[in-house]
């Protein structure tokens, strides 16, 4: 399995970090290949709505110049994206939605004067997450914006690993969480190998 991991955090050794770690460390052990992209580390423009990306049915076609032309060609060689990002108010970080803007529309050709194809159709998708509140009132706003995401792409969800952080007085990362992070990367192995 060819895994790719988009961060959206801005701290490279914070709480999304902690958790990418041990679950990229486990998928390698099982067998698997993980490429791990900081999105803060690239320019992300965002998406005008412009559809110049639908003139072409076989490429991304982004009047943009930047980096996500990489990121595209780089989940097109991924069976598994996972897209791992704090909650900043009730949602992923900017970098991270301007990216899932531009994928959008240069992924899916549906946008021009005949229905097109989704060019990354099939693929598994999951998230992992942190967030102060309790996730299932933190972060299941963006669960649920990515479970409508992954429908209109043609995308399988494939579940959130998500997890909060109570105060920045206490240590966010201990043994019980890199076990489900562990756990959660065994989950996702299992479920590519039963759908491939």
């Amino acid at each position: 399995m060819n895994c790719c991991i988009l961060t959206g955090s801005p701290r490279k050794n914070g709480n999304t970090a902690s958790l990418v770690a041990p679950f990229a460390d486990e998928l390698c052990t099982l067998g698997n290949t993980c490429h791990v992209v900081n999105l803060f580390d690239k320019q992300i423009k965002p998406c005008t709505a412009c559809r110049h990306c639908q003139k072409d049915w076989t490429a991304f076609g982004c009047v943009h110049t930047d980096d996500v032309q990489e990121i595209f060609d780089l989940i097109l060689s991924c069976d598994v994206i996972v897209l791992a990002s704090p909650i900043y108010s009730w949602y992923c970080t900017a970098p991270m939605k301007a990216l899932l803007d531009r994928l959008v529309y240069g992924m899916n050709k549906f946008y021009g004067a005949e229905m097109g194809p989704s060019l990354w159709a099939g693929r598994q998708l999951s998230l992992i997450t942190t967030c102060g509140y309790h996730p299932e009132k933190g972060a299941d706003i963006w669960e649920e914006g990515m479970k409508r995401y992954c429908k209109h792409c043609k995308l399988q969800y494939a579940g959130m690993l998500a997890e909060r952080h109570l105060n920045y007085a206490t240590t966010f990362m201990d043994a019980e969480k890199e076990l489900r992070a562990r756990g959660f990367a065994h989950k996702l192995h299992e479920l590519h190998h039963v759908s491939s």
